[in-house]
């Protein structure tokens, strides 16, 4: 994903959503959806609208937040539909700041912690025997050709089901004024897994966006040690199916 360019063309369907409040672009991505926050008050809200998405569609997403949101915080839907050609999902705007604002780039440390400690904290709050969603290694591999099984090899024993966040980057935390995980956005492909699926692609992001060395604070704030056999897969099985187009 990116920021969309300042001339991107937005969709009639998000400037109808938005109505006269003021729009700020926010993410474009892969398959050409834009996000913008429209508004800055009390009724801001984001608005992601793009072609239609079979593998990651705005009623999937919006199913997927209604159900967690009962559990965990996340944004409130607030309208998502389709009318044959695009898509939109539309959530309440939540006044935190993700844990790539420029203040946490320039001082980390908190960052990394509070994701580390967001992430466990969704893990442990999430009903995995509620949950009908599903991220799981064996309908992973069924996504990919036969060539993309091989080159994994076996996939290992699971170590502990939870419902994994299925995009578990920095930018989809949402972090407090003094550093404390708050929310977590971007939902559309939540979903019952091993936990080293979340934690394999959350602590390879971290050197992106922050630079290296911060692993080991990472995971003394989940509170598990790293397991490098572990790390190793999933990260090879993400890069293998490619990031979420969300």
């Amino acid at each position: 994903m990116s920021v969309p360019p300042a001339d991107v063309l937005l969709p009639h369907k998000l400037l109808e959503l938005a109505g006269l409040r003021r729009i700020h672009p926010v993410w474009l991505n892969a398959v050409g959806a834009v996000t913008v926050r429209a508004g800055d008050g009390p009724d801001a809200v984001y608005i992601k609208c793009g072609p239609l998405n079979d593998e990651n569609s705005a009623e999937g997403e919006a199913a997927r937040l209604s159900w967690a949101g009962a559990h965990t915080p996340v944004p409130r839907v607030v309208d998502h539909g389709s009318d044959g050609k695009q898509e939109w999902l539309v959530t309440a705007a939540l006044p935190y700041r993700n844990a790539v604002d420029r203040r946490w780039i320039s001082a980390p440390e908190p960052a990394v912690r509070a994701l580390g400690a967001g992430l466990r904290a969704l893990h442990e709050a999430l009903p995995v025997a509620g949950c009908r969603f599903d991220w799981g290694t064996a309908s992973r591999l069924g996504d990919l050709p036969p060539s993309g099984r091989a080159a994994l090899g076996p996939a290992p024993s699971i170590d502990r089901l939870v419902v994994c966040h299925g995009d578990a980057c920095a930018p989809n935390t949402l972090l407090t004024d003094d550093g404390r995980w708050a929310a977590h956005v971007d939902l559309g492909s939540l979903g019952v897994a091993d936990r080293w699926a979340d934690l394999a692609v959350a602590s390879a992001n971290l050197t992106l966006n922050y630079g290296p060395g911060w692993e080991a604070t990472f995971f003394e704030a989940y509170g598990i040690a790293p397991d490098a056999r572990l790390l190793a897969y999933y990260r090879a099985l993400w890069d293998a199916g490619g990031a979420p187009s969300a």
